[in-house]
């Protein structure tokens, strides 16, 4: 495996929320040398250096100071840290049938029926009282089993390779205890994330939770597949990988140049908050690197950003839901998506210049244009090139059953995408 395959491994196996992944991006960020900033009225500017943000413990905003003007403009390369998933309700606790359930909502659009019968564990961010009598929030992940969604069986259900559905509501309520919990299901819920925050932090051993954001996650880790280790099968791919491909290029960036990397939360669900694409995080950010309104308008008309999201591969069962001359390929190179009624943000000049980008490094290079008689998927490109003005290109690296539990992609394309991303940022076109 190569450095950057087996460090995406890792990150993968860390980031098993949004909240986790923004904590390993920063700890990667901080061991090369990237200082936090705390407040954007005391944003440096010392040139070469690099620097980060954070916002909602969810989103991260990191740069590399160039050594001109930023109203000469900035590179940006744009990803997102949320993946389709089950979340917790806040009054979760369900006791049916002799066992206990968690109540559970869908987030963004997953793909349901991967979720049965796999090992689940929980992860989030909490809020608690200490015994000081302070709010405190922290992250929390159990790293083991501690759920399961079983399937009917067949002989209860003889359609269910035929015609099967699924009620978000009724039909995905995971099992995690055959003990009566008491006689206050949601206060013993609490107790146990309390138990779980005194286990992670020394400093956190009285608590009352008050509140929290939880998600459920697949307990089986990264991994490479296939007899000749062409593939990685990940949950969270959509949109990791980028994220992790964003980080690499940024680190290994010229010095001289000004480059930023975005990574936004909720954009599975529309990015419509303060910390998704829509919200102000990136433009307040540009203001400030900028240091005025008339600074700011001429460093986003000279910027180029790349928005980094996966794209659909030709599934071989499957070949004929994609358009047969725009059909990614695993491990073929990164994918220009490209679509007129601007689901994609990629313009004509912004394709040619990722063509001549990729003849310059020789990495191979490939289109995506979806079926004319099948909707189109969106990004945070279209989005964060209206709310900023900056022209803006979506690229991503072809994977196999998106918003499944588990995905796949190919590991060539890793390197691929790393590459590319880090030739974007060093303007080698």
């Amino acid at each position: 495996m190569s450095q950057a395959l087996d460090d995406l491994i890792a990150f993968l196996n860390e980031a098993t929320s949004p909240f986790h992944a923004v904590s390993a991006l920063s700890r990667r960020l901080e061991h090369a040398g990237f200082k936090q900033i705390d407040s954007l009225d005391d944003v440096e500017r010392e040139s070469g250096a690099g620097y980060y943000v954070t916002a909602n413990d969810s989103s991260i905003i990191a740069f590399r100071v160039g050594a001109d003007c930023p109203s000469s403009g900035i590179r940006v390369i744009g990803a997102h840290t949320d993946s389709p998933n089950l979340s917790v309700k806040p009054n979760p606790l369900k006791m049916r049938s002799g066992v206990l359930q968690l109540a559970v909502d869908v987030y963004g659009g997953a793909l349901l029926n991967p979720w049965f019968d796999r090992d689940l564990s929980l992860a989030g961010r909490v809020s608690f009282v200490d015994a000081e009598g302070n709010l405190q929030s922290r992250l929390i992940d159990f790293r083991r089993p501690v759920a399961i969604v079983p399937s009917l069986a067949i002989h209860l259900d003889r359609e269910a390779n035929k015609n099967r559905t699924i009620n978000p509501q009724t039909d995905i309520l995971p099992i995690i205890s055959g003990l009566p919990s008491g006689d206050d299901g949601d206060l013993e819920f609490l107790d146990l994330l309390a138990g779980q925050i005194a286990r992670e932090y020394d400093d956190c051993d009285d608590v009352r939770v008050l509140d929290f954001e939880l998600s459920l996650y697949d307990c089986q880790a990264a991994g490479i597949v296939g007899f000749d280790n062409a593939f990685l099968a990940s949950a969270r791919l959509d949109n990791l990988l980028s994220c992790h491909a964003g980080l690499q290029a940024l680190l290994h960036s010229e010095p001289q140049h000004w480059s930023l990397l975005v990574c936004n939360d909720h954009e599975e669900v529309g990015s419509t908050s303060a910390v998704g694409a829509q919200g102000p995080m990136l433009t307040d950010v540009l203001d400030a690197l900028a240091g005025s309104a008339a600074a700011s308008r001429r460093l986003r008309e000279h910027s180029l950003m790349l928005s980094v999201d996966n794209a659909h591969a030709v599934h071989p069962n499957f070949s004929d839901r994609h358009d047969e001359s725009h059909g990614p390929l695993l491990n073929r190179g990164p994918v220009v998506k490209i679509n007129r009624n601007q689901r994609y943000a990629t313009s004509g000049e912004g394709s040619a210049l990722m063509r001549l980008l990729a003849e310059r490094t020789d990495i191979p290079l490939q289109h995506f244009v979806v079926r004319t008689d099948l909707g189109c998927g969106s990004t945070i490109g279209p989005i964060t090139a209206a709310e900023t003005g900056i022209a803006t290109i979506d690229l991503g690296v072809p994977t196999l059953a998106m918003h499944s539990i588990r995905e796949l992609a190919g590991c060539e394309d890793v390197d691929y995408l790393a590459d590319l991303l880090t030739a974007f940022y060093n303007r080698v076109a």
